[in-house]
């Protein structure tokens, strides 16, 4: 998969599933609404209309299903038929499964999307995560020649138009930056340090003409954690490398987003260290003044992505002047057990942001989840007899996941006018021992309503509805900073 070329088209053209091997996948229903006539030049001489009918019939998705139609050319697969509620409607874990299973292979293959057009963006990024980019294995360096996987889109539904430049710009677009995010959470910490971080995420601010508003991305980017010296142990700490997974995902959606596009002034701040043991590493007991003034005792020198993060969103208030700050981190294992391994978990100041997140996760495919937000009941786990705060909870019992989140925004005051959002993606950040790209898509689609992107703009939550929009964006005038 890593030397694989991604391209999404208006159509693949017809051609002979030996030449150019195929899966078509899709739910059930949808399958069964293709016409043989749009699909036969992709399966003809070697597969029949009678063929492809059987092979539909015979789908039994359980939440899933597969069926080659012939040898190892081509294959169909289903999409689970019913979702709940916390799903996406593209139901895009699922594609990307089916597309790492299913998919035969060769070194020029097609994909064949059948889809409501409403789930075109979730469904082209959830394809895209199914391409890791990074590979160190000897065999892929000696075999230099690239595999060109082509998308193509059959929509059911009323709006069923082909796909015009823009939109396939902007599907490719999205792509780039999710194998990019996936590409630095996947790289080890030799390859993938600060400084190299920092060659690969240079990049300007976005300060367009006319902007009424200024948005920062705050990432979590740790390039490797071993838990300096309350040290993490030998089974838990192997896979830290993906603890950058939030500035990656900050990267790769504000590369993705600017091309689209957008409005407003976008900042994208990155909080980059090696968390590891040495001669100057901090120790337990040790007190640190943060960039809000405020003093911290060390208990835990374990809990170093909130201290990052609290600097980083204290600097997009200060000295960027930020109306909407939101943080992005791989920042506790509890994330995982709060909300599981597919959905992020979210905590912001702004109920109407919290529920544009669920939305846009939907939307996009990067699903999310809301933790508690109450500081007047969980803070004081932070209580410290000698500084304004330690560092890590005294009661882990009582809601952690939601309590690492509060000491990110404690720093810009629970009073803080702006809205604040913190989205931990601990769990979501890798499926097995491959990073997602997760994060990407939730941010782009979370503010397409900025964009000048078709797509992104009927994905945002905020276009959702007038009224929602509307609601929103006074609440940001309302909150904004003078």
């Amino acid at each position: 998969m890593a030397n694989v070329v991604l391209e999404f088209k208006a159509s693949a053209g017809d051609s002979e599933p030996h030449n150019r091997p195929v899966l078509i996948l899709g739910t059930q229903a949808n399958l069964q609404q293709v016409n043989w006539s749009q699909i036969k030049g992709k399966l003809q001489p070697v597969v029949s209309k009678e063929t492809w009918q059987a092979a539909l019939s015979a789908l039994s998705p359980n939440p899933t299903d597969s069926c080659p139609l012939y040898l190892n050319t081509a294959a169909v697969a289903s999409l689970p038929t019913r979702l709940s509620r916390h799903n996406s409607p593209s139901a895009a874990h699922f594609i990307s499964r089916l597309v790492r299973t299913s998919l035969p292979g060769g070194n020029n293959r097609c994909i064949v999307m059948v889809c409501e057009r409403s789930d075109l963006f979730a469904s082209g990024c959830a394809i895209s995560r199914a391409f890791p980019i990074f590979s160190r294995r000897s065999s892929s360096t000696r075999r230099a020649e690239k595999k060109h996987v082509t998308v193509e889109f059959l929509f059911v539904g009323q709006d069923n138009n082909p796909l015009e430049q823009t939109e396939l710009e902007c599907l490719s677009n999205a792509a780039d930056g999710i194998r990019l995010a996936a590409r630095i959470v996947d790289t080890p910490c030799n390859e993938m340090n600060t400084d190299h971080f920092l060659h690969v995420g240079k990049h300007p601010p976005h300060t367009p003409e006319g902007a009424t508003q200024t948005i920062a991305w705050v990432g979590k980017g740790i390039v490797y954690d071993t838990g300096g010296l309350s040290i993490k142990g030998k089974t838990t700490m192997p896979g830290m490398k993906r603890d950058c997974g939030g500035a990656a995902a900050v990267l790769g959606a504000f590369k993705a987003t600017i091309k689209q596009g957008f409005k407003d002034n976008l900042h994208a701040v990155f909080c980059l260290a090696e968390n590891s043991v040495g001669p100057n590493a901090t120790r337990p007991d040790d007190i640190h003044t943060l960039y809000s003034g405020k003093t911290v005792e060390i208990n835990n020198t374990d809990a170093e992505g909130r201290l990052v993060l609290a600097d980083g969103v204290v600097y997009a208030y200060k000295d960027l002047s930020s109306d909407i700050i939101l943080d992005m981190a791989t920042l506790t294992g509890a994330q995982g057990i709060s909300t599981g391994k597919y959905h992020a978990a979210v905590m912001t100041n702004n109920d109407q942001w919290e529920a544009a997140c669920v939305r846009a996760g939907r939307s996009s495919g990067d699903l999310a989840h809301p933790l508690v937000y109450c500081p007047e009941m969980h803070f004081s786990e932070f209580t410290s007899a000698v500084a304004d705060m330690k560092n890590s909870v005294a009661d882990r019992e009582n809601a952690q996941s939601s309590c690492a989140g509060l000491f990110i925004a404690s720093h810009l005051g629970f009073d803080w006018p702006g809205v604040w959002v913190h989205v931990d993606i601990a769990s979501p950040v890798h499926a097995g021992e491959r990073a997602t790209g997760f994060g990407v898509a939730l941010l782009m689609a979370l503010f397409g309503q900025a964009s000048d992107d078709s797509i992104l703009k009927q994905v945002s939550p905020l276009g959702a509805s007038n009224s929602t929009a509307d609601s929103m964006e006074r609440d940001c005038k309302r909150r904004r900073l003078v």
